[in-house]
């Protein structure tokens, strides 16, 4: 059967790629399997995914949907070729090459397992054991989530603070005054947060203006991400409801 799965070593060619499979004079009918192996055993386990890959490019290019018939096709090769290996008379005068390319083999056969999409080769035992781990695996992620969503629900509520109708504006000033407070012993913010966005979630999560839902864009008009360059979205409140003011306290004695 003419080779149709592995880029061949163009004949003659002095400036091949590396991974084509060949011989100097091409590559011959019938030879592809053994020279896609000896190919193999020049390689460094690193190398295994990339020449993999380049091979079955090659093949996808002139069968798009053959992704699965490539791998059966390699998976095949190496295991007939670790078959023999291990069958192989122990004592005959190539033990010792023959269990350096079976290891070579049996690492390659791991890469091919790692990207086995098709269950190649395994049994239903082990295809229902495989299952039934990832059904284990996704309970675990699953019992996670619960106990995250039961510990985020502890801190919601149905109840909401109301601001008085028409002065969510003056609230939005008394929050940013908030932001410019300094510690009179220390110095430091009274309140500080890496984003502005937060302000504007907390808003639109807990309060409401005349019992109505406020807008979370509405809102980040007058929190904007960056006060030096707050972008032309930005809004001000106007002076006329601005109606409070934070000052530090006297100190008591």
């Amino acid at each position: 059967m003419p080779n149709k799965y592995f880029k061949p070593h163009e004949s003659f060619d002095l400036n091949p790629h590396k991974y084509d499979v060949g011989v100097f004079t091409g590559l011959k009918d019938g030879y592809e399997d053994n020279l896609f192996i000896k190919k193999l055993f020049e390689l460094p386990e690193p190398e295994y995914e990339p020449y993999y890959l380049y091979h079955l490019t090659y093949f996808l290019g002139k069968e798009p949907q053959g992704k699965q018939e490539f791998f059966s096709f390699v998976w095949q090769i190496v295991l007939r070729r670790i078959n023999y290996l291990e069958n192989k008379d122990p004592f005959n005068s190539s033990h010792a090459l023959d269990v350096e390319i079976l290891e070579k083999l049996l690492h390659f056969q791991k890469y091919l397992r790692s990207i086995d999409q098709w269950n190649t080769q395994k049994t239903l035992p082990e295809i229902i054991a495989d299952q039934q781990e990832e059904i284990r695996k996704q309970q675990l992620q699953i019992d996670g989530l619960k106990d995250d969503l039961k510990a985020a629900r502890k801190l919601e509520t149905q109840e909401f603070i109301n601001i008085a109708d028409g002065y969510l504006l003056s609230f939005i000033d008394i929050c940013l005054q908030a932001q410019e407070a300094l510690l009179p012993d220390t110095g430091k913010e009274l309140v500080f947060s890496q984003t502005q966005i937060v302000w504007s979630k907390m808003i639109a999560k807990y309060f409401r203006e005349g019992n109505n839902e406020i807008s979370l864009e509405t809102l980040r008009r007058y929190f904007p991400g960056n006060k030096k360059d707050p972008g032309i979205k930005y809004a001000k409140v106007p002076p006329e409801l601005k109606l409070f003011k934070l000052t530090p306290a006297k100190k008591r004695s």
